[in-house]
């Protein structure tokens, strides 16, 4: 039989209603609990969810007034306006019925109650409370969809074999559900990489719910991305959907997963493999339908050999690994990469710059880039707004020192920030990138040196 009526909590003193309202009630509802002492209301709600209340009028100390019913209505509707509640009462008349209603009752019943007009009751006002959980549902996916789209999309440029290979893995791997873990240093651009996975995916139409797990505290993890019920802790305001939720059928991209420890790591390899989160406050699991695309510049496959970071996680999160090349290891794209930066800045700034001489455009040729194509866009930028000129020069990108080749230990500027960012690089790219041997070299842990690498843009 089809349990249409979902879970329904009974409120009332009289034990005998309870149990034959139970006893009525289980045979259509999911799970039904019963409580003959109001005063656990607050404890209830506090610890789970309810798709409807039949809440008594009148409890032992007062049998003829409602005042008890109306005052525990008050107290439901104030912890969840949204709540669904049907007043019961062996002494109803019209005018308690129209007061119950305005103080936010969906319905009143009189016992004893005909069976059959109950369970309809009942029904129509599990319908409802269904719509109020799909109308907030759109709600937080239209909110969490406004924030993301203030991250402005922009195609990715490149004509480069390097970057072909990128888009020849996309077109392959786009048309199917599997997860995609992102791999390149940062500003190789992995975000749009991941939208455009997205674009081109059978669930385009959904939503793409990006989370930057570097910016998420141990704290906050399963608020943000399993959702909370309202009061679930101090500054749970109101009932919240996670990333996860909000994304359902549609991708959910996973942004710095490397940086998760440990104890997070192992609650989001749980979701993943069920297939369903538990909202925190609640103890009720949602499925989820999701396309699950992660990112990282960190070395993984030498943090699980660290055991700092999960070996099934890394084969629950790369079912297909795509290696984004940093850009100079694509240098043939650096002008159509400038022209694009030129004419987007040129228009934002109001200025009449066109093009980058040949001395600027071999200056940013023969840079190395370490902050990848990130550092292009806000040195493009920077120029434009200094410079006067139509055209770019060499002069213009004073700012790029270039490093030299080789394990040297030459420096062109004493400027202590500059000087620490130049040694770290050096080290970084003497292990090939390998963290752990960096950091060793360098006196550091590996916390201090990714907060460096991140504070450089390294």
């Amino acid at each position: 039989m089809d349990k249409e009526l979902g879970k329904i909590l009974i409120i009332d003193d009289d034990e005998d209603v309870l149990l034959a309202a139970k006893m009525l009630l289980k045979k259509h509802a999911q799970q039904v609990i019963i409580e003959k002492d109001p005063r656990k209301i607050p404890f209830l709600l506090n610890h789970d969810t309810y798709d409807v209340i039949l809440l008594d009028m009148n409890f032992s100390h007062d049998t003829t007034s409602g005042k008890e019913g109306f005052y525990w209505l008050e107290q439901i509707m104030e912890k969840d306006p949204q709540a669904v509640v049907i007043l019961i009462t062996a002494f109803g008349d019209v005018e308690m019925a129209v007061k119950a209603l305005r103080e936010g009752a969906t319905d009143f019943v009189l016992k004893p109650w005909q069976n059959e007009k109950l369970i309809a009751t009942l029904a129509t006002a599990g319908k409802l409370k269904r719509s109020y959980k799909e109308v907030n549902k759109l709600k937080q996916a239209k909110k969490q969809l406004e924030a993301d789209s203030n991250q402005p999309f922009k195609d990715i440029i490149g004509d480069s074999k390097a970057i072909r290979d990128v888009f020849n893995i996309i077109d392959k791997v786009a048309k199917t559900d599997a997860n995609v873990l992102i791999l390149g240093e940062n500003g190789t651009g992995k975000e749009l990489i991941a939208r455009a996975l997205h674009q081109r995916s059978p669930r385009k139409d959904n939503a793409f719910i990006g989370v930057d797990m570097g910016a998420i505290t141990e704290s906050l993890f399963e608020s943000e991305l399993f959702g909370h019920k309202k009061g679930s802790f101090t500054d749970a305001k109101e009932d919240r959907a996670g990333r996860f939720e909000v994304a359902n059928d549609g991708s959910l991209f996973l942004d710095e997963i490397g940086n998760l420890g440990l104890p997070l790591q192992s609650k989001l390899l749980t979701a993943l493999q069920k297939r369903e989160i538990i909202r925190l406050g609640t103890n009720k699991p949602i499925p989820i339908n999701i396309r699950l695309i992660c990112a990282t510049n960190m070395p993984l496959y030498d943090m699980v050999t660290e055991n700092t970071f999960r070996q099934d996680l890394v084969y629950r999160i790369n079912t297909v690994e795509i290696q984004l090349p940093p850009l100079r290891d694509r240098q043939e794209d650096i002008p159509l990469l400038t022209n694009h930066f030129i004419k987007t800045y040129s228009q934002k700034y109001r200025k009449n710059t066109k093009k980058v001489s040949s001395s600027g455009m071999k200056k940013l040729q023969k840079y190395h880039w370490p902050g990848n194509i990130r550092e292009l866009q806000h040195a493009i930028e920077r120029a434009i707004i200094m410079s006067e000129e139509p055209a770019l020069t060499a002069e213009d990108f004073f700012f790029l020192n270039q490093k030299p080749d080789g394990n040297g230990s030459e420096l062109d500027t004493f400027n202590l920030e500059d000087v620490e960012k130049t040694v770290i690089q050096k080290v970084v790219q003497k292990h090939n990138g390998n963290i752990s041997k960096a950091a060793k070299e360098l006196g550091l842990t590996r916390a201090s040196l990714y907060r460096r690498l991140e504070k450089h843009g390294l």
